[in-house]
């Protein structure tokens, strides 16, 4: 089989690269049609572009951001088309982000697109059964259209290390790393530090995005002194803070996005072999088991995040077998060739 990815997708950002390269470890070949100019011309581009793949490919797959580019693809190709539309527009930028009002013309066209990009599809990709849902009520879409596929992590960028075997008196480091959305409620673990401002532990946050100059002026109005804003750095100098890290932590807000996604830092955690604290959801219970691959706390509960960081300072063995057992469960279900091989069968099943 030959697939052609296609459209403005970014080739090194986690979802795409997981699928290009899980397809290839299972012997598909996958050629790549692609512009990213920021402008409208990345259309016409694409179109062009296209005209020497013609005939030489089975089916298309609209790589992730793929809903403006769906349009196209429907008017370019005969051939199937598979859209991973990965997460909505319309509850990322309206219902989480809330960069527009529910009620504005952005807010209708994100649902349109949304919408009506899936009914041109003839199969469409998403990573748990809870968004799937979301999609299918939200935008009155027929379920038999969709198809699950984990996200995984990049295993060339996060690579298992052993854990640390701190000194009585080296400070426990706590890291987070994320492009600080509201879903991620970095304001929790900032009162969970708080919280924990005399127990010898350290917060690292990685980063920068919509709320991270709100949030770093919370911390300072706190007086904390335990945590730490390092803002963006390379993929090279993050692994290093989690390997140097004892625990690391994920997704705390509110509303339905956290709700009914698994967020990629908790993918990156259990690669890279470090014990992971995350909210309850509904999407984190499809995949995990709490205390056996992780340790969940509430969602937006500073305190309960509080207490969860701290028994893991205090269990070491805990810490191990959680490291451990996510590890092997994501070496086990969740590496780009078993992923691959999941999207494989797919395509042959329901499109070939």
């Amino acid at each position: 089989m030959r697939v052609l990815y296609f459209g403005t997708y970014d080739p090194d950002y986690s979802r795409n690269a997981i699928l290009i390269k899980g397809l290839r470890e299972n012997g598909i070949e996958v050629l790549e049609c692609r512009d990213r100019t920021r402008s409208f011309l990345k259309y016409i581009n694409l179109f062009f572009k296209h005209i020497k793949f013609i005939g030489k490919y089975d089916l298309m797959i609209v790589g992730f951001p793929g809903q403006e580019v769906t349009f196209l693809a429907k008017i370019i190709t005969l051939k199937p088309i598979v859209l991973d539309i990965f997460t909505s527009h319309f509850m990322g930028y309206i219902i989480d982000r809330k960069r527009y009002a529910l009620n504005s013309f952005r807010a209708r066209y994100f649902r349109f697109l949304d919408k009506w990009s899936c009914r041109l599809a003839d199969l469409i990709l998403l990573d748990t059964q809870a968004h799937i849902n979301y999609f299918v009520d939200e935008f009155k879409l027929t379920d038999k259209k969709f198809k699950k596929i984990w996200l995984g992590a990049r295993t060339d960028i996060f690579r298992p290390v052993d854990l640390n075997q701190n000194n009585s008196g080296d400070p426990f480091l706590v890291l987070f790393w994320g492009s600080f959305i509201p879903l991620q409620g970095v304001e929790y673990i900032i009162t969970a530090a708080k919280i924990l401002e005399k127990e010898n532990i350290v917060f690292n946050l990685i980063g920068r995005g919509q709320t991270y100059v709100k949030n770093k002026k919370f911390a300072e109005s706190l007086g904390l002194k335990n945590i730490n804003f390092l803002g963006r750095i390379s993929n090279g100098e993050l692994t290093d803070f989690i390997r140097k890290s004892d625990v690391c932590l994920s997704t705390f807000g509110p509303g339905i996005k956290s709700e009914i996604t698994i967020q990629n830092k908790i993918f990156e955690t259990l690669s890279s072999k470090r014990p992971l604290v995350t909210a309850r959801t509904e999407a984190v219970l499809e995949l995990f088991n709490d205390r056996e691959h992780l340790l969940l706390c509430n969602k937006t509960d500073a305190q309960d995040l509080a207490d969860k960081i701290l028994e893991l300072k205090n269990n070491a063995v805990l810490r191990r077998k959680i490291a451990e057992n996510g590890y092997k469960f994501f070496k086990n279900n969740l590496t780009e060739k078993i992923l691959g091989a999941k999207l494989a069968r797919i395509l042959i099943e329901e499109i070939t």
